[in-house]
């Protein structure tokens, strides 16, 4: 079964593989974009990464990773423009399917969620069956085409732009540190002003370790194993507190870090560009005051209940 599933999740890397390489395509006969060589090249190349990326040697894969960056340094990405939608038809096709346009964004985790607790061994792929049943159940409600499926995903990817590569980057920085023992490293900077045994410090500077450092990664994940490694186990749960609690709230805390971030680009960056804000962290800025709540919210729960 568990190798069914890891068979599933490649082939749901290569469907996001081919779709990069139809935005390829089509960057590439966009002749109202100015840089549509180096844009097109960018999104054949991670296109490339996501099909054939277990299987590529590890030095082809590091240059095609790195060609990544040297197309955003030297400035051949372009965002392509699309033509936006009437007003009018946006307010019309919103009144006639009024709530049920949220039905298939629920559906992604209702299934994702339940054939992960059903069937344990699916957790790595879920996501992808359920984004798979999102998009039937999306075909189905607005009576689109497989064609408008395609074009839409275009038009979506191309606007995420650059943004839509860091979760991936991030998450394999966070790895990095690890391996490189950064953890062991804020430990002993921790250690010198953290009293030992007091619990209270303990939580605080392991609930704001991990919003700190998730802020910096843009990535909850990334930063768990390092801040968990480095002041989680040493000021907290060596000191008594339930590691399954102590755990599952820095993590939630570190999404906290992921409210105040631009590197967290899918979360509050896109979200501006698609809605075409002015200030492009105004999706931040109104995020703060809740945020802090959040922070001490995790504090008090972490003290009084983990331990």
């Amino acid at each position: 079964m568990e190798t069914f599933f890891n068979q599933l999740l490649e082939f749901f890397f290569v469907l996001i593989g081919l779709q990069l390489m139809y935005t390829a395509f089509k960057t590439f006969k966009d002749s109202n974009n100015s840089k549509r060589i180096g844009s097109a090249l960018f999104w054949l190349d991670l296109g490339l990464l996501f099909m054939f990326g277990k299987i590529l040697p590890s030095l082809v894969s590091g240059i095609l990773v790195a060609l990544l960056g040297v197309i955003t340094l030297f400035k051949q990405f372009e965002v392509g423009k699309f033509t936006p939608v009437k007003q009018e038809k946006l307010e019309a096709r919103a009144k006639k399917f009024g709530n049920w346009i949220f039905v298939p964004v629920l559906s992604l985790a209702v299934v994702s969620v339940a054939l992960a607790m059903k069937i344990p061994e699916s957790s790595k792929s879920a996501i992808g069956v359920a984004a798979i049943c999102g998009i039937i159940l999306a075909m189905l409600i607005f009576k689109s085409s497989p064609k408008e499926m395609v074009q839409e995903s275009d038009r979506m990817v191309q606007a995420m732009g650059t943004s839509g590569v860091l979760p991936q980057l991030l998450a394999a920085l966070g790895a990095i540190f690890a391996t490189a023992g950064v953890g062991e490293v804020i430990s002993k900077m921790i250690g010198g002003f953290v009293p030992e045994g007091n619990r209270l410090i303990g939580v605080i500077a392991y609930v704001l370790g991990m919003v700190i450092f998730t802020a910096i990664m843009g990535n909850g994940f990334a930063a768990f194993t390092v801040i968990t490694a480095g002041i989680g186990i040493p000021f907290v749960i060596m000191q008594g507190a339930d590691p399954a609690i102590a755990g599952a709230l820095a993590l939630t805390a570190g999404y906290c870090g992921t409210l105040l971030t631009p590197m967290a680009a899918n979360f509050n960056i896109l979200p501006a560009s698609l809605l075409e804000m002015k200030n492009t962290y105004g999706v931040i800025k109104e995020q703060v005051p809740i945020t802090i709540i959040m922070i001490i919210a995790h504090i008090a729960l972490m003290y009084f209940w983990a331990f």
